[in-house]
């Protein structure tokens, strides 16, 4: 898919289906007839549902699982909002093909596969003190690389990021978005010190303030205060719409990169289940404007997609129960 103009991915992004209620239905009456008192599984019984209505089918599978990360730079590291210089986005990179980081283990734990996407890591976005971080032509560009990473045929999507100073930037952008004030949504990132939360609060006020002329459009906004893996992971999320791929969104930066898409349509989340509740104090409030609910809450934020490989396991047991669990019927047992 390649998005030629603002408008044109707009309208992708206004036309979303519903998911499959015929199979939700069915999905349902199956839960009913479970050797189990009705409910009694709790959220398992709503996720298998949930898979249900998304791949379009009353017994959903999870054979193909892929995690997709990517990883991009950001010309506000010049800020010093980071306790880390911005080589090590392309430096993790390098570790995630080696193996070495904790995505692969857990990734290898969860048995999916993990493909990272580097988007031009050597190359500094605009800093979006002085105006918008990507123009439009590179923006949509990044926007169809993600479209175009999503596997149409995949069971479950998870996303994750990778990119040295983007809490600054999921700040940034939620201001833009939800307004308040800069401390509202700004937190410690890697560990910055208070002379960096002070970095990072100026900077995101004065991004917001430089980039107001975005503040009406939602794809304008995540453009102008975004970066590459904002605007990939965006597309990524909305091909498995439009695919019926199930996505399963990390932390608090992938679901600020997300929330355009809620706020383009009501339901334009409705098919990613949000995996945990980052240690970024944001998050949680981010979430409830969003009206998610998450699975865990473990004090993570390591980013790199991996609250959302967490995740899969437990999605693995609602489909165990799901499929597995015999009827009252086939198991003789009086309801």
């Amino acid at each position: 898919m390649q998005f030629k103009s603002l408008s044109a991915l707009r309208e992708h992004c206004q036309n979303l289906p519903t998911g499959n209620e015929v199979a939700v239905l069915a999905a349902r009456a199956r839960q009913e007839r479970l050797t189990k008192p009705p409910g009694s599984l709790g959220r398992l019984e709503d996720l298998a549902i949930w898979l249900a209505r998304w791949q379009g089918t009353n017994l959903p599978t999870l054979d193909h699982v892929d995690i997709l990360i990517f990883a991009g730079s950001h010309g506000i590291t010049a800020h010093g909002v980071s306790a880390f210089p911005p080589e090590v986005t392309a430096q993790m990179v390098a570790n995630f093909a080696a193996g070495g980081a904790a995505i692969n283990q857990l990734a290898k734990t969860a048995g999916a596969s993990l493909k990272v996407f580097p988007l031009s890591v050597d190359t500094l976005t605009d800093d979006f003190t002085r105006g918008p971080a990507l123009a439009t032509k590179e923006f949509l560009q990044q926007v169809s690389l993600g479209y175009d990473a999503v596997d149409k045929d995949a069971d479950l999507i998870c996303l994750g990021e990778m990119g040295i100073g983007n809490t600054t930037v999921a700040a940034a952008l939620c201001l833009g978005l939800y307004g308040g004030a800069a401390s509202d949504w700004t937190g410690r990132g890697t560990g910055v010190d208070d002379a960096g939360l002070a970095r990072k609060n100026d900077v995101i006020t004065r991004a917001v303030a430089q980039n107001s002329s975005a503040l009406s459009d939602p794809l304008t906004l995540l453009a102008a205060l975004g970066g590459r893996e904002f605007a990939a992971m965006f597309g990524a999320a909305l091909a498995c719409r439009h695919y019926g791929v199930p996505l399963v969104i990390d932390g608090f930066i992938c679901t600020a990169a997300l929330a355009p898409l809620a706020a383009l349509h009501d339901d334009g989340l409705a098919h990613g289940l949000c995996a945990h509740v980052s240690a970024e104090h944001a998050h949680k409030d981010l979430l409830k404007r969003l009206g998610k609910k998450t699975l865990l809450d473990l004090g993570m934020r390591l980013g790199e997609g991996s609250g959302a490989a967490l995740a899969i396991n437990i999605l693995r047991a609602a489909l165990a129960c799901h499929k597995g669990m015999a009827t009252f019927d086939e198991a003789g047992v009086s309801e």
